[in-house]
């Protein structure tokens, strides 16, 4: 078995999935992983492989692996709603990406200012279980989110 190190797609403070305020991401239903409460304002590949999904309003993406992980990252709750609004998207839906690799550009007090909540679940909903998770603060594209064992 290989492990995986899932890197923070954004700045920000870990959050444990189960106090998100989404019973489909508290319950995992999407997957396990956590949650970030951004502070920056960019986020980005936290692992290498295809941007199999872009949403074009901005507020999620997937990547998938060689692996066969699948990890999703969905900027806020309820964001979907926006339509776009404090949202740009940088990369494009089907190119390879590396860790690090800027996805979407977003403006936090745009997203708050909608009502909406700004906190972050990174869930993996492929292959792997994860056995380690960061806490604390996080750096987007240099500290592993989780480890998932695969």
């Amino acid at each position: 078995m290989a492990e995986i190190h899932v890197l923070a797609p954004l700045d920000g403070t870990v959050v444990e999935l189960e106090k998100v305020p989404d019973q489909v991401f508290a319950q995992k239903m999407v997957g396990d992983g956590v949650a970030i409460d951004p502070s920056g304002q960019i986020a980005v590949a936290p692992i290498a492989g295809e941007l199999v999904k872009l949403f074009p309003g901005g507020h999620a993406f997937g990547i998938s692996t060689k692996e066969g992980i699948e990890l999703i990252v969905h900027i806020g709750l309820d964001t979907v709603e926006l339509n776009g609004e404090g949202f740009e998207n940088i990369a494009r839906e089907g190119q390879k990406v590396k860790v690090g690799t800027p996805i979407v550009r977003f403006d936090r007090a745009v997203i708050e200012r909608a009502g909406r909540v700004i906190l972050s679940p990174v869930v993996s909903s492929g292959n792997g279980t994860i056995v380690r998770r960061a806490s604390g603060i996080v750096r987007a594209g240099r500290d592993t989110l989780f480890v998932l064992k695969v």
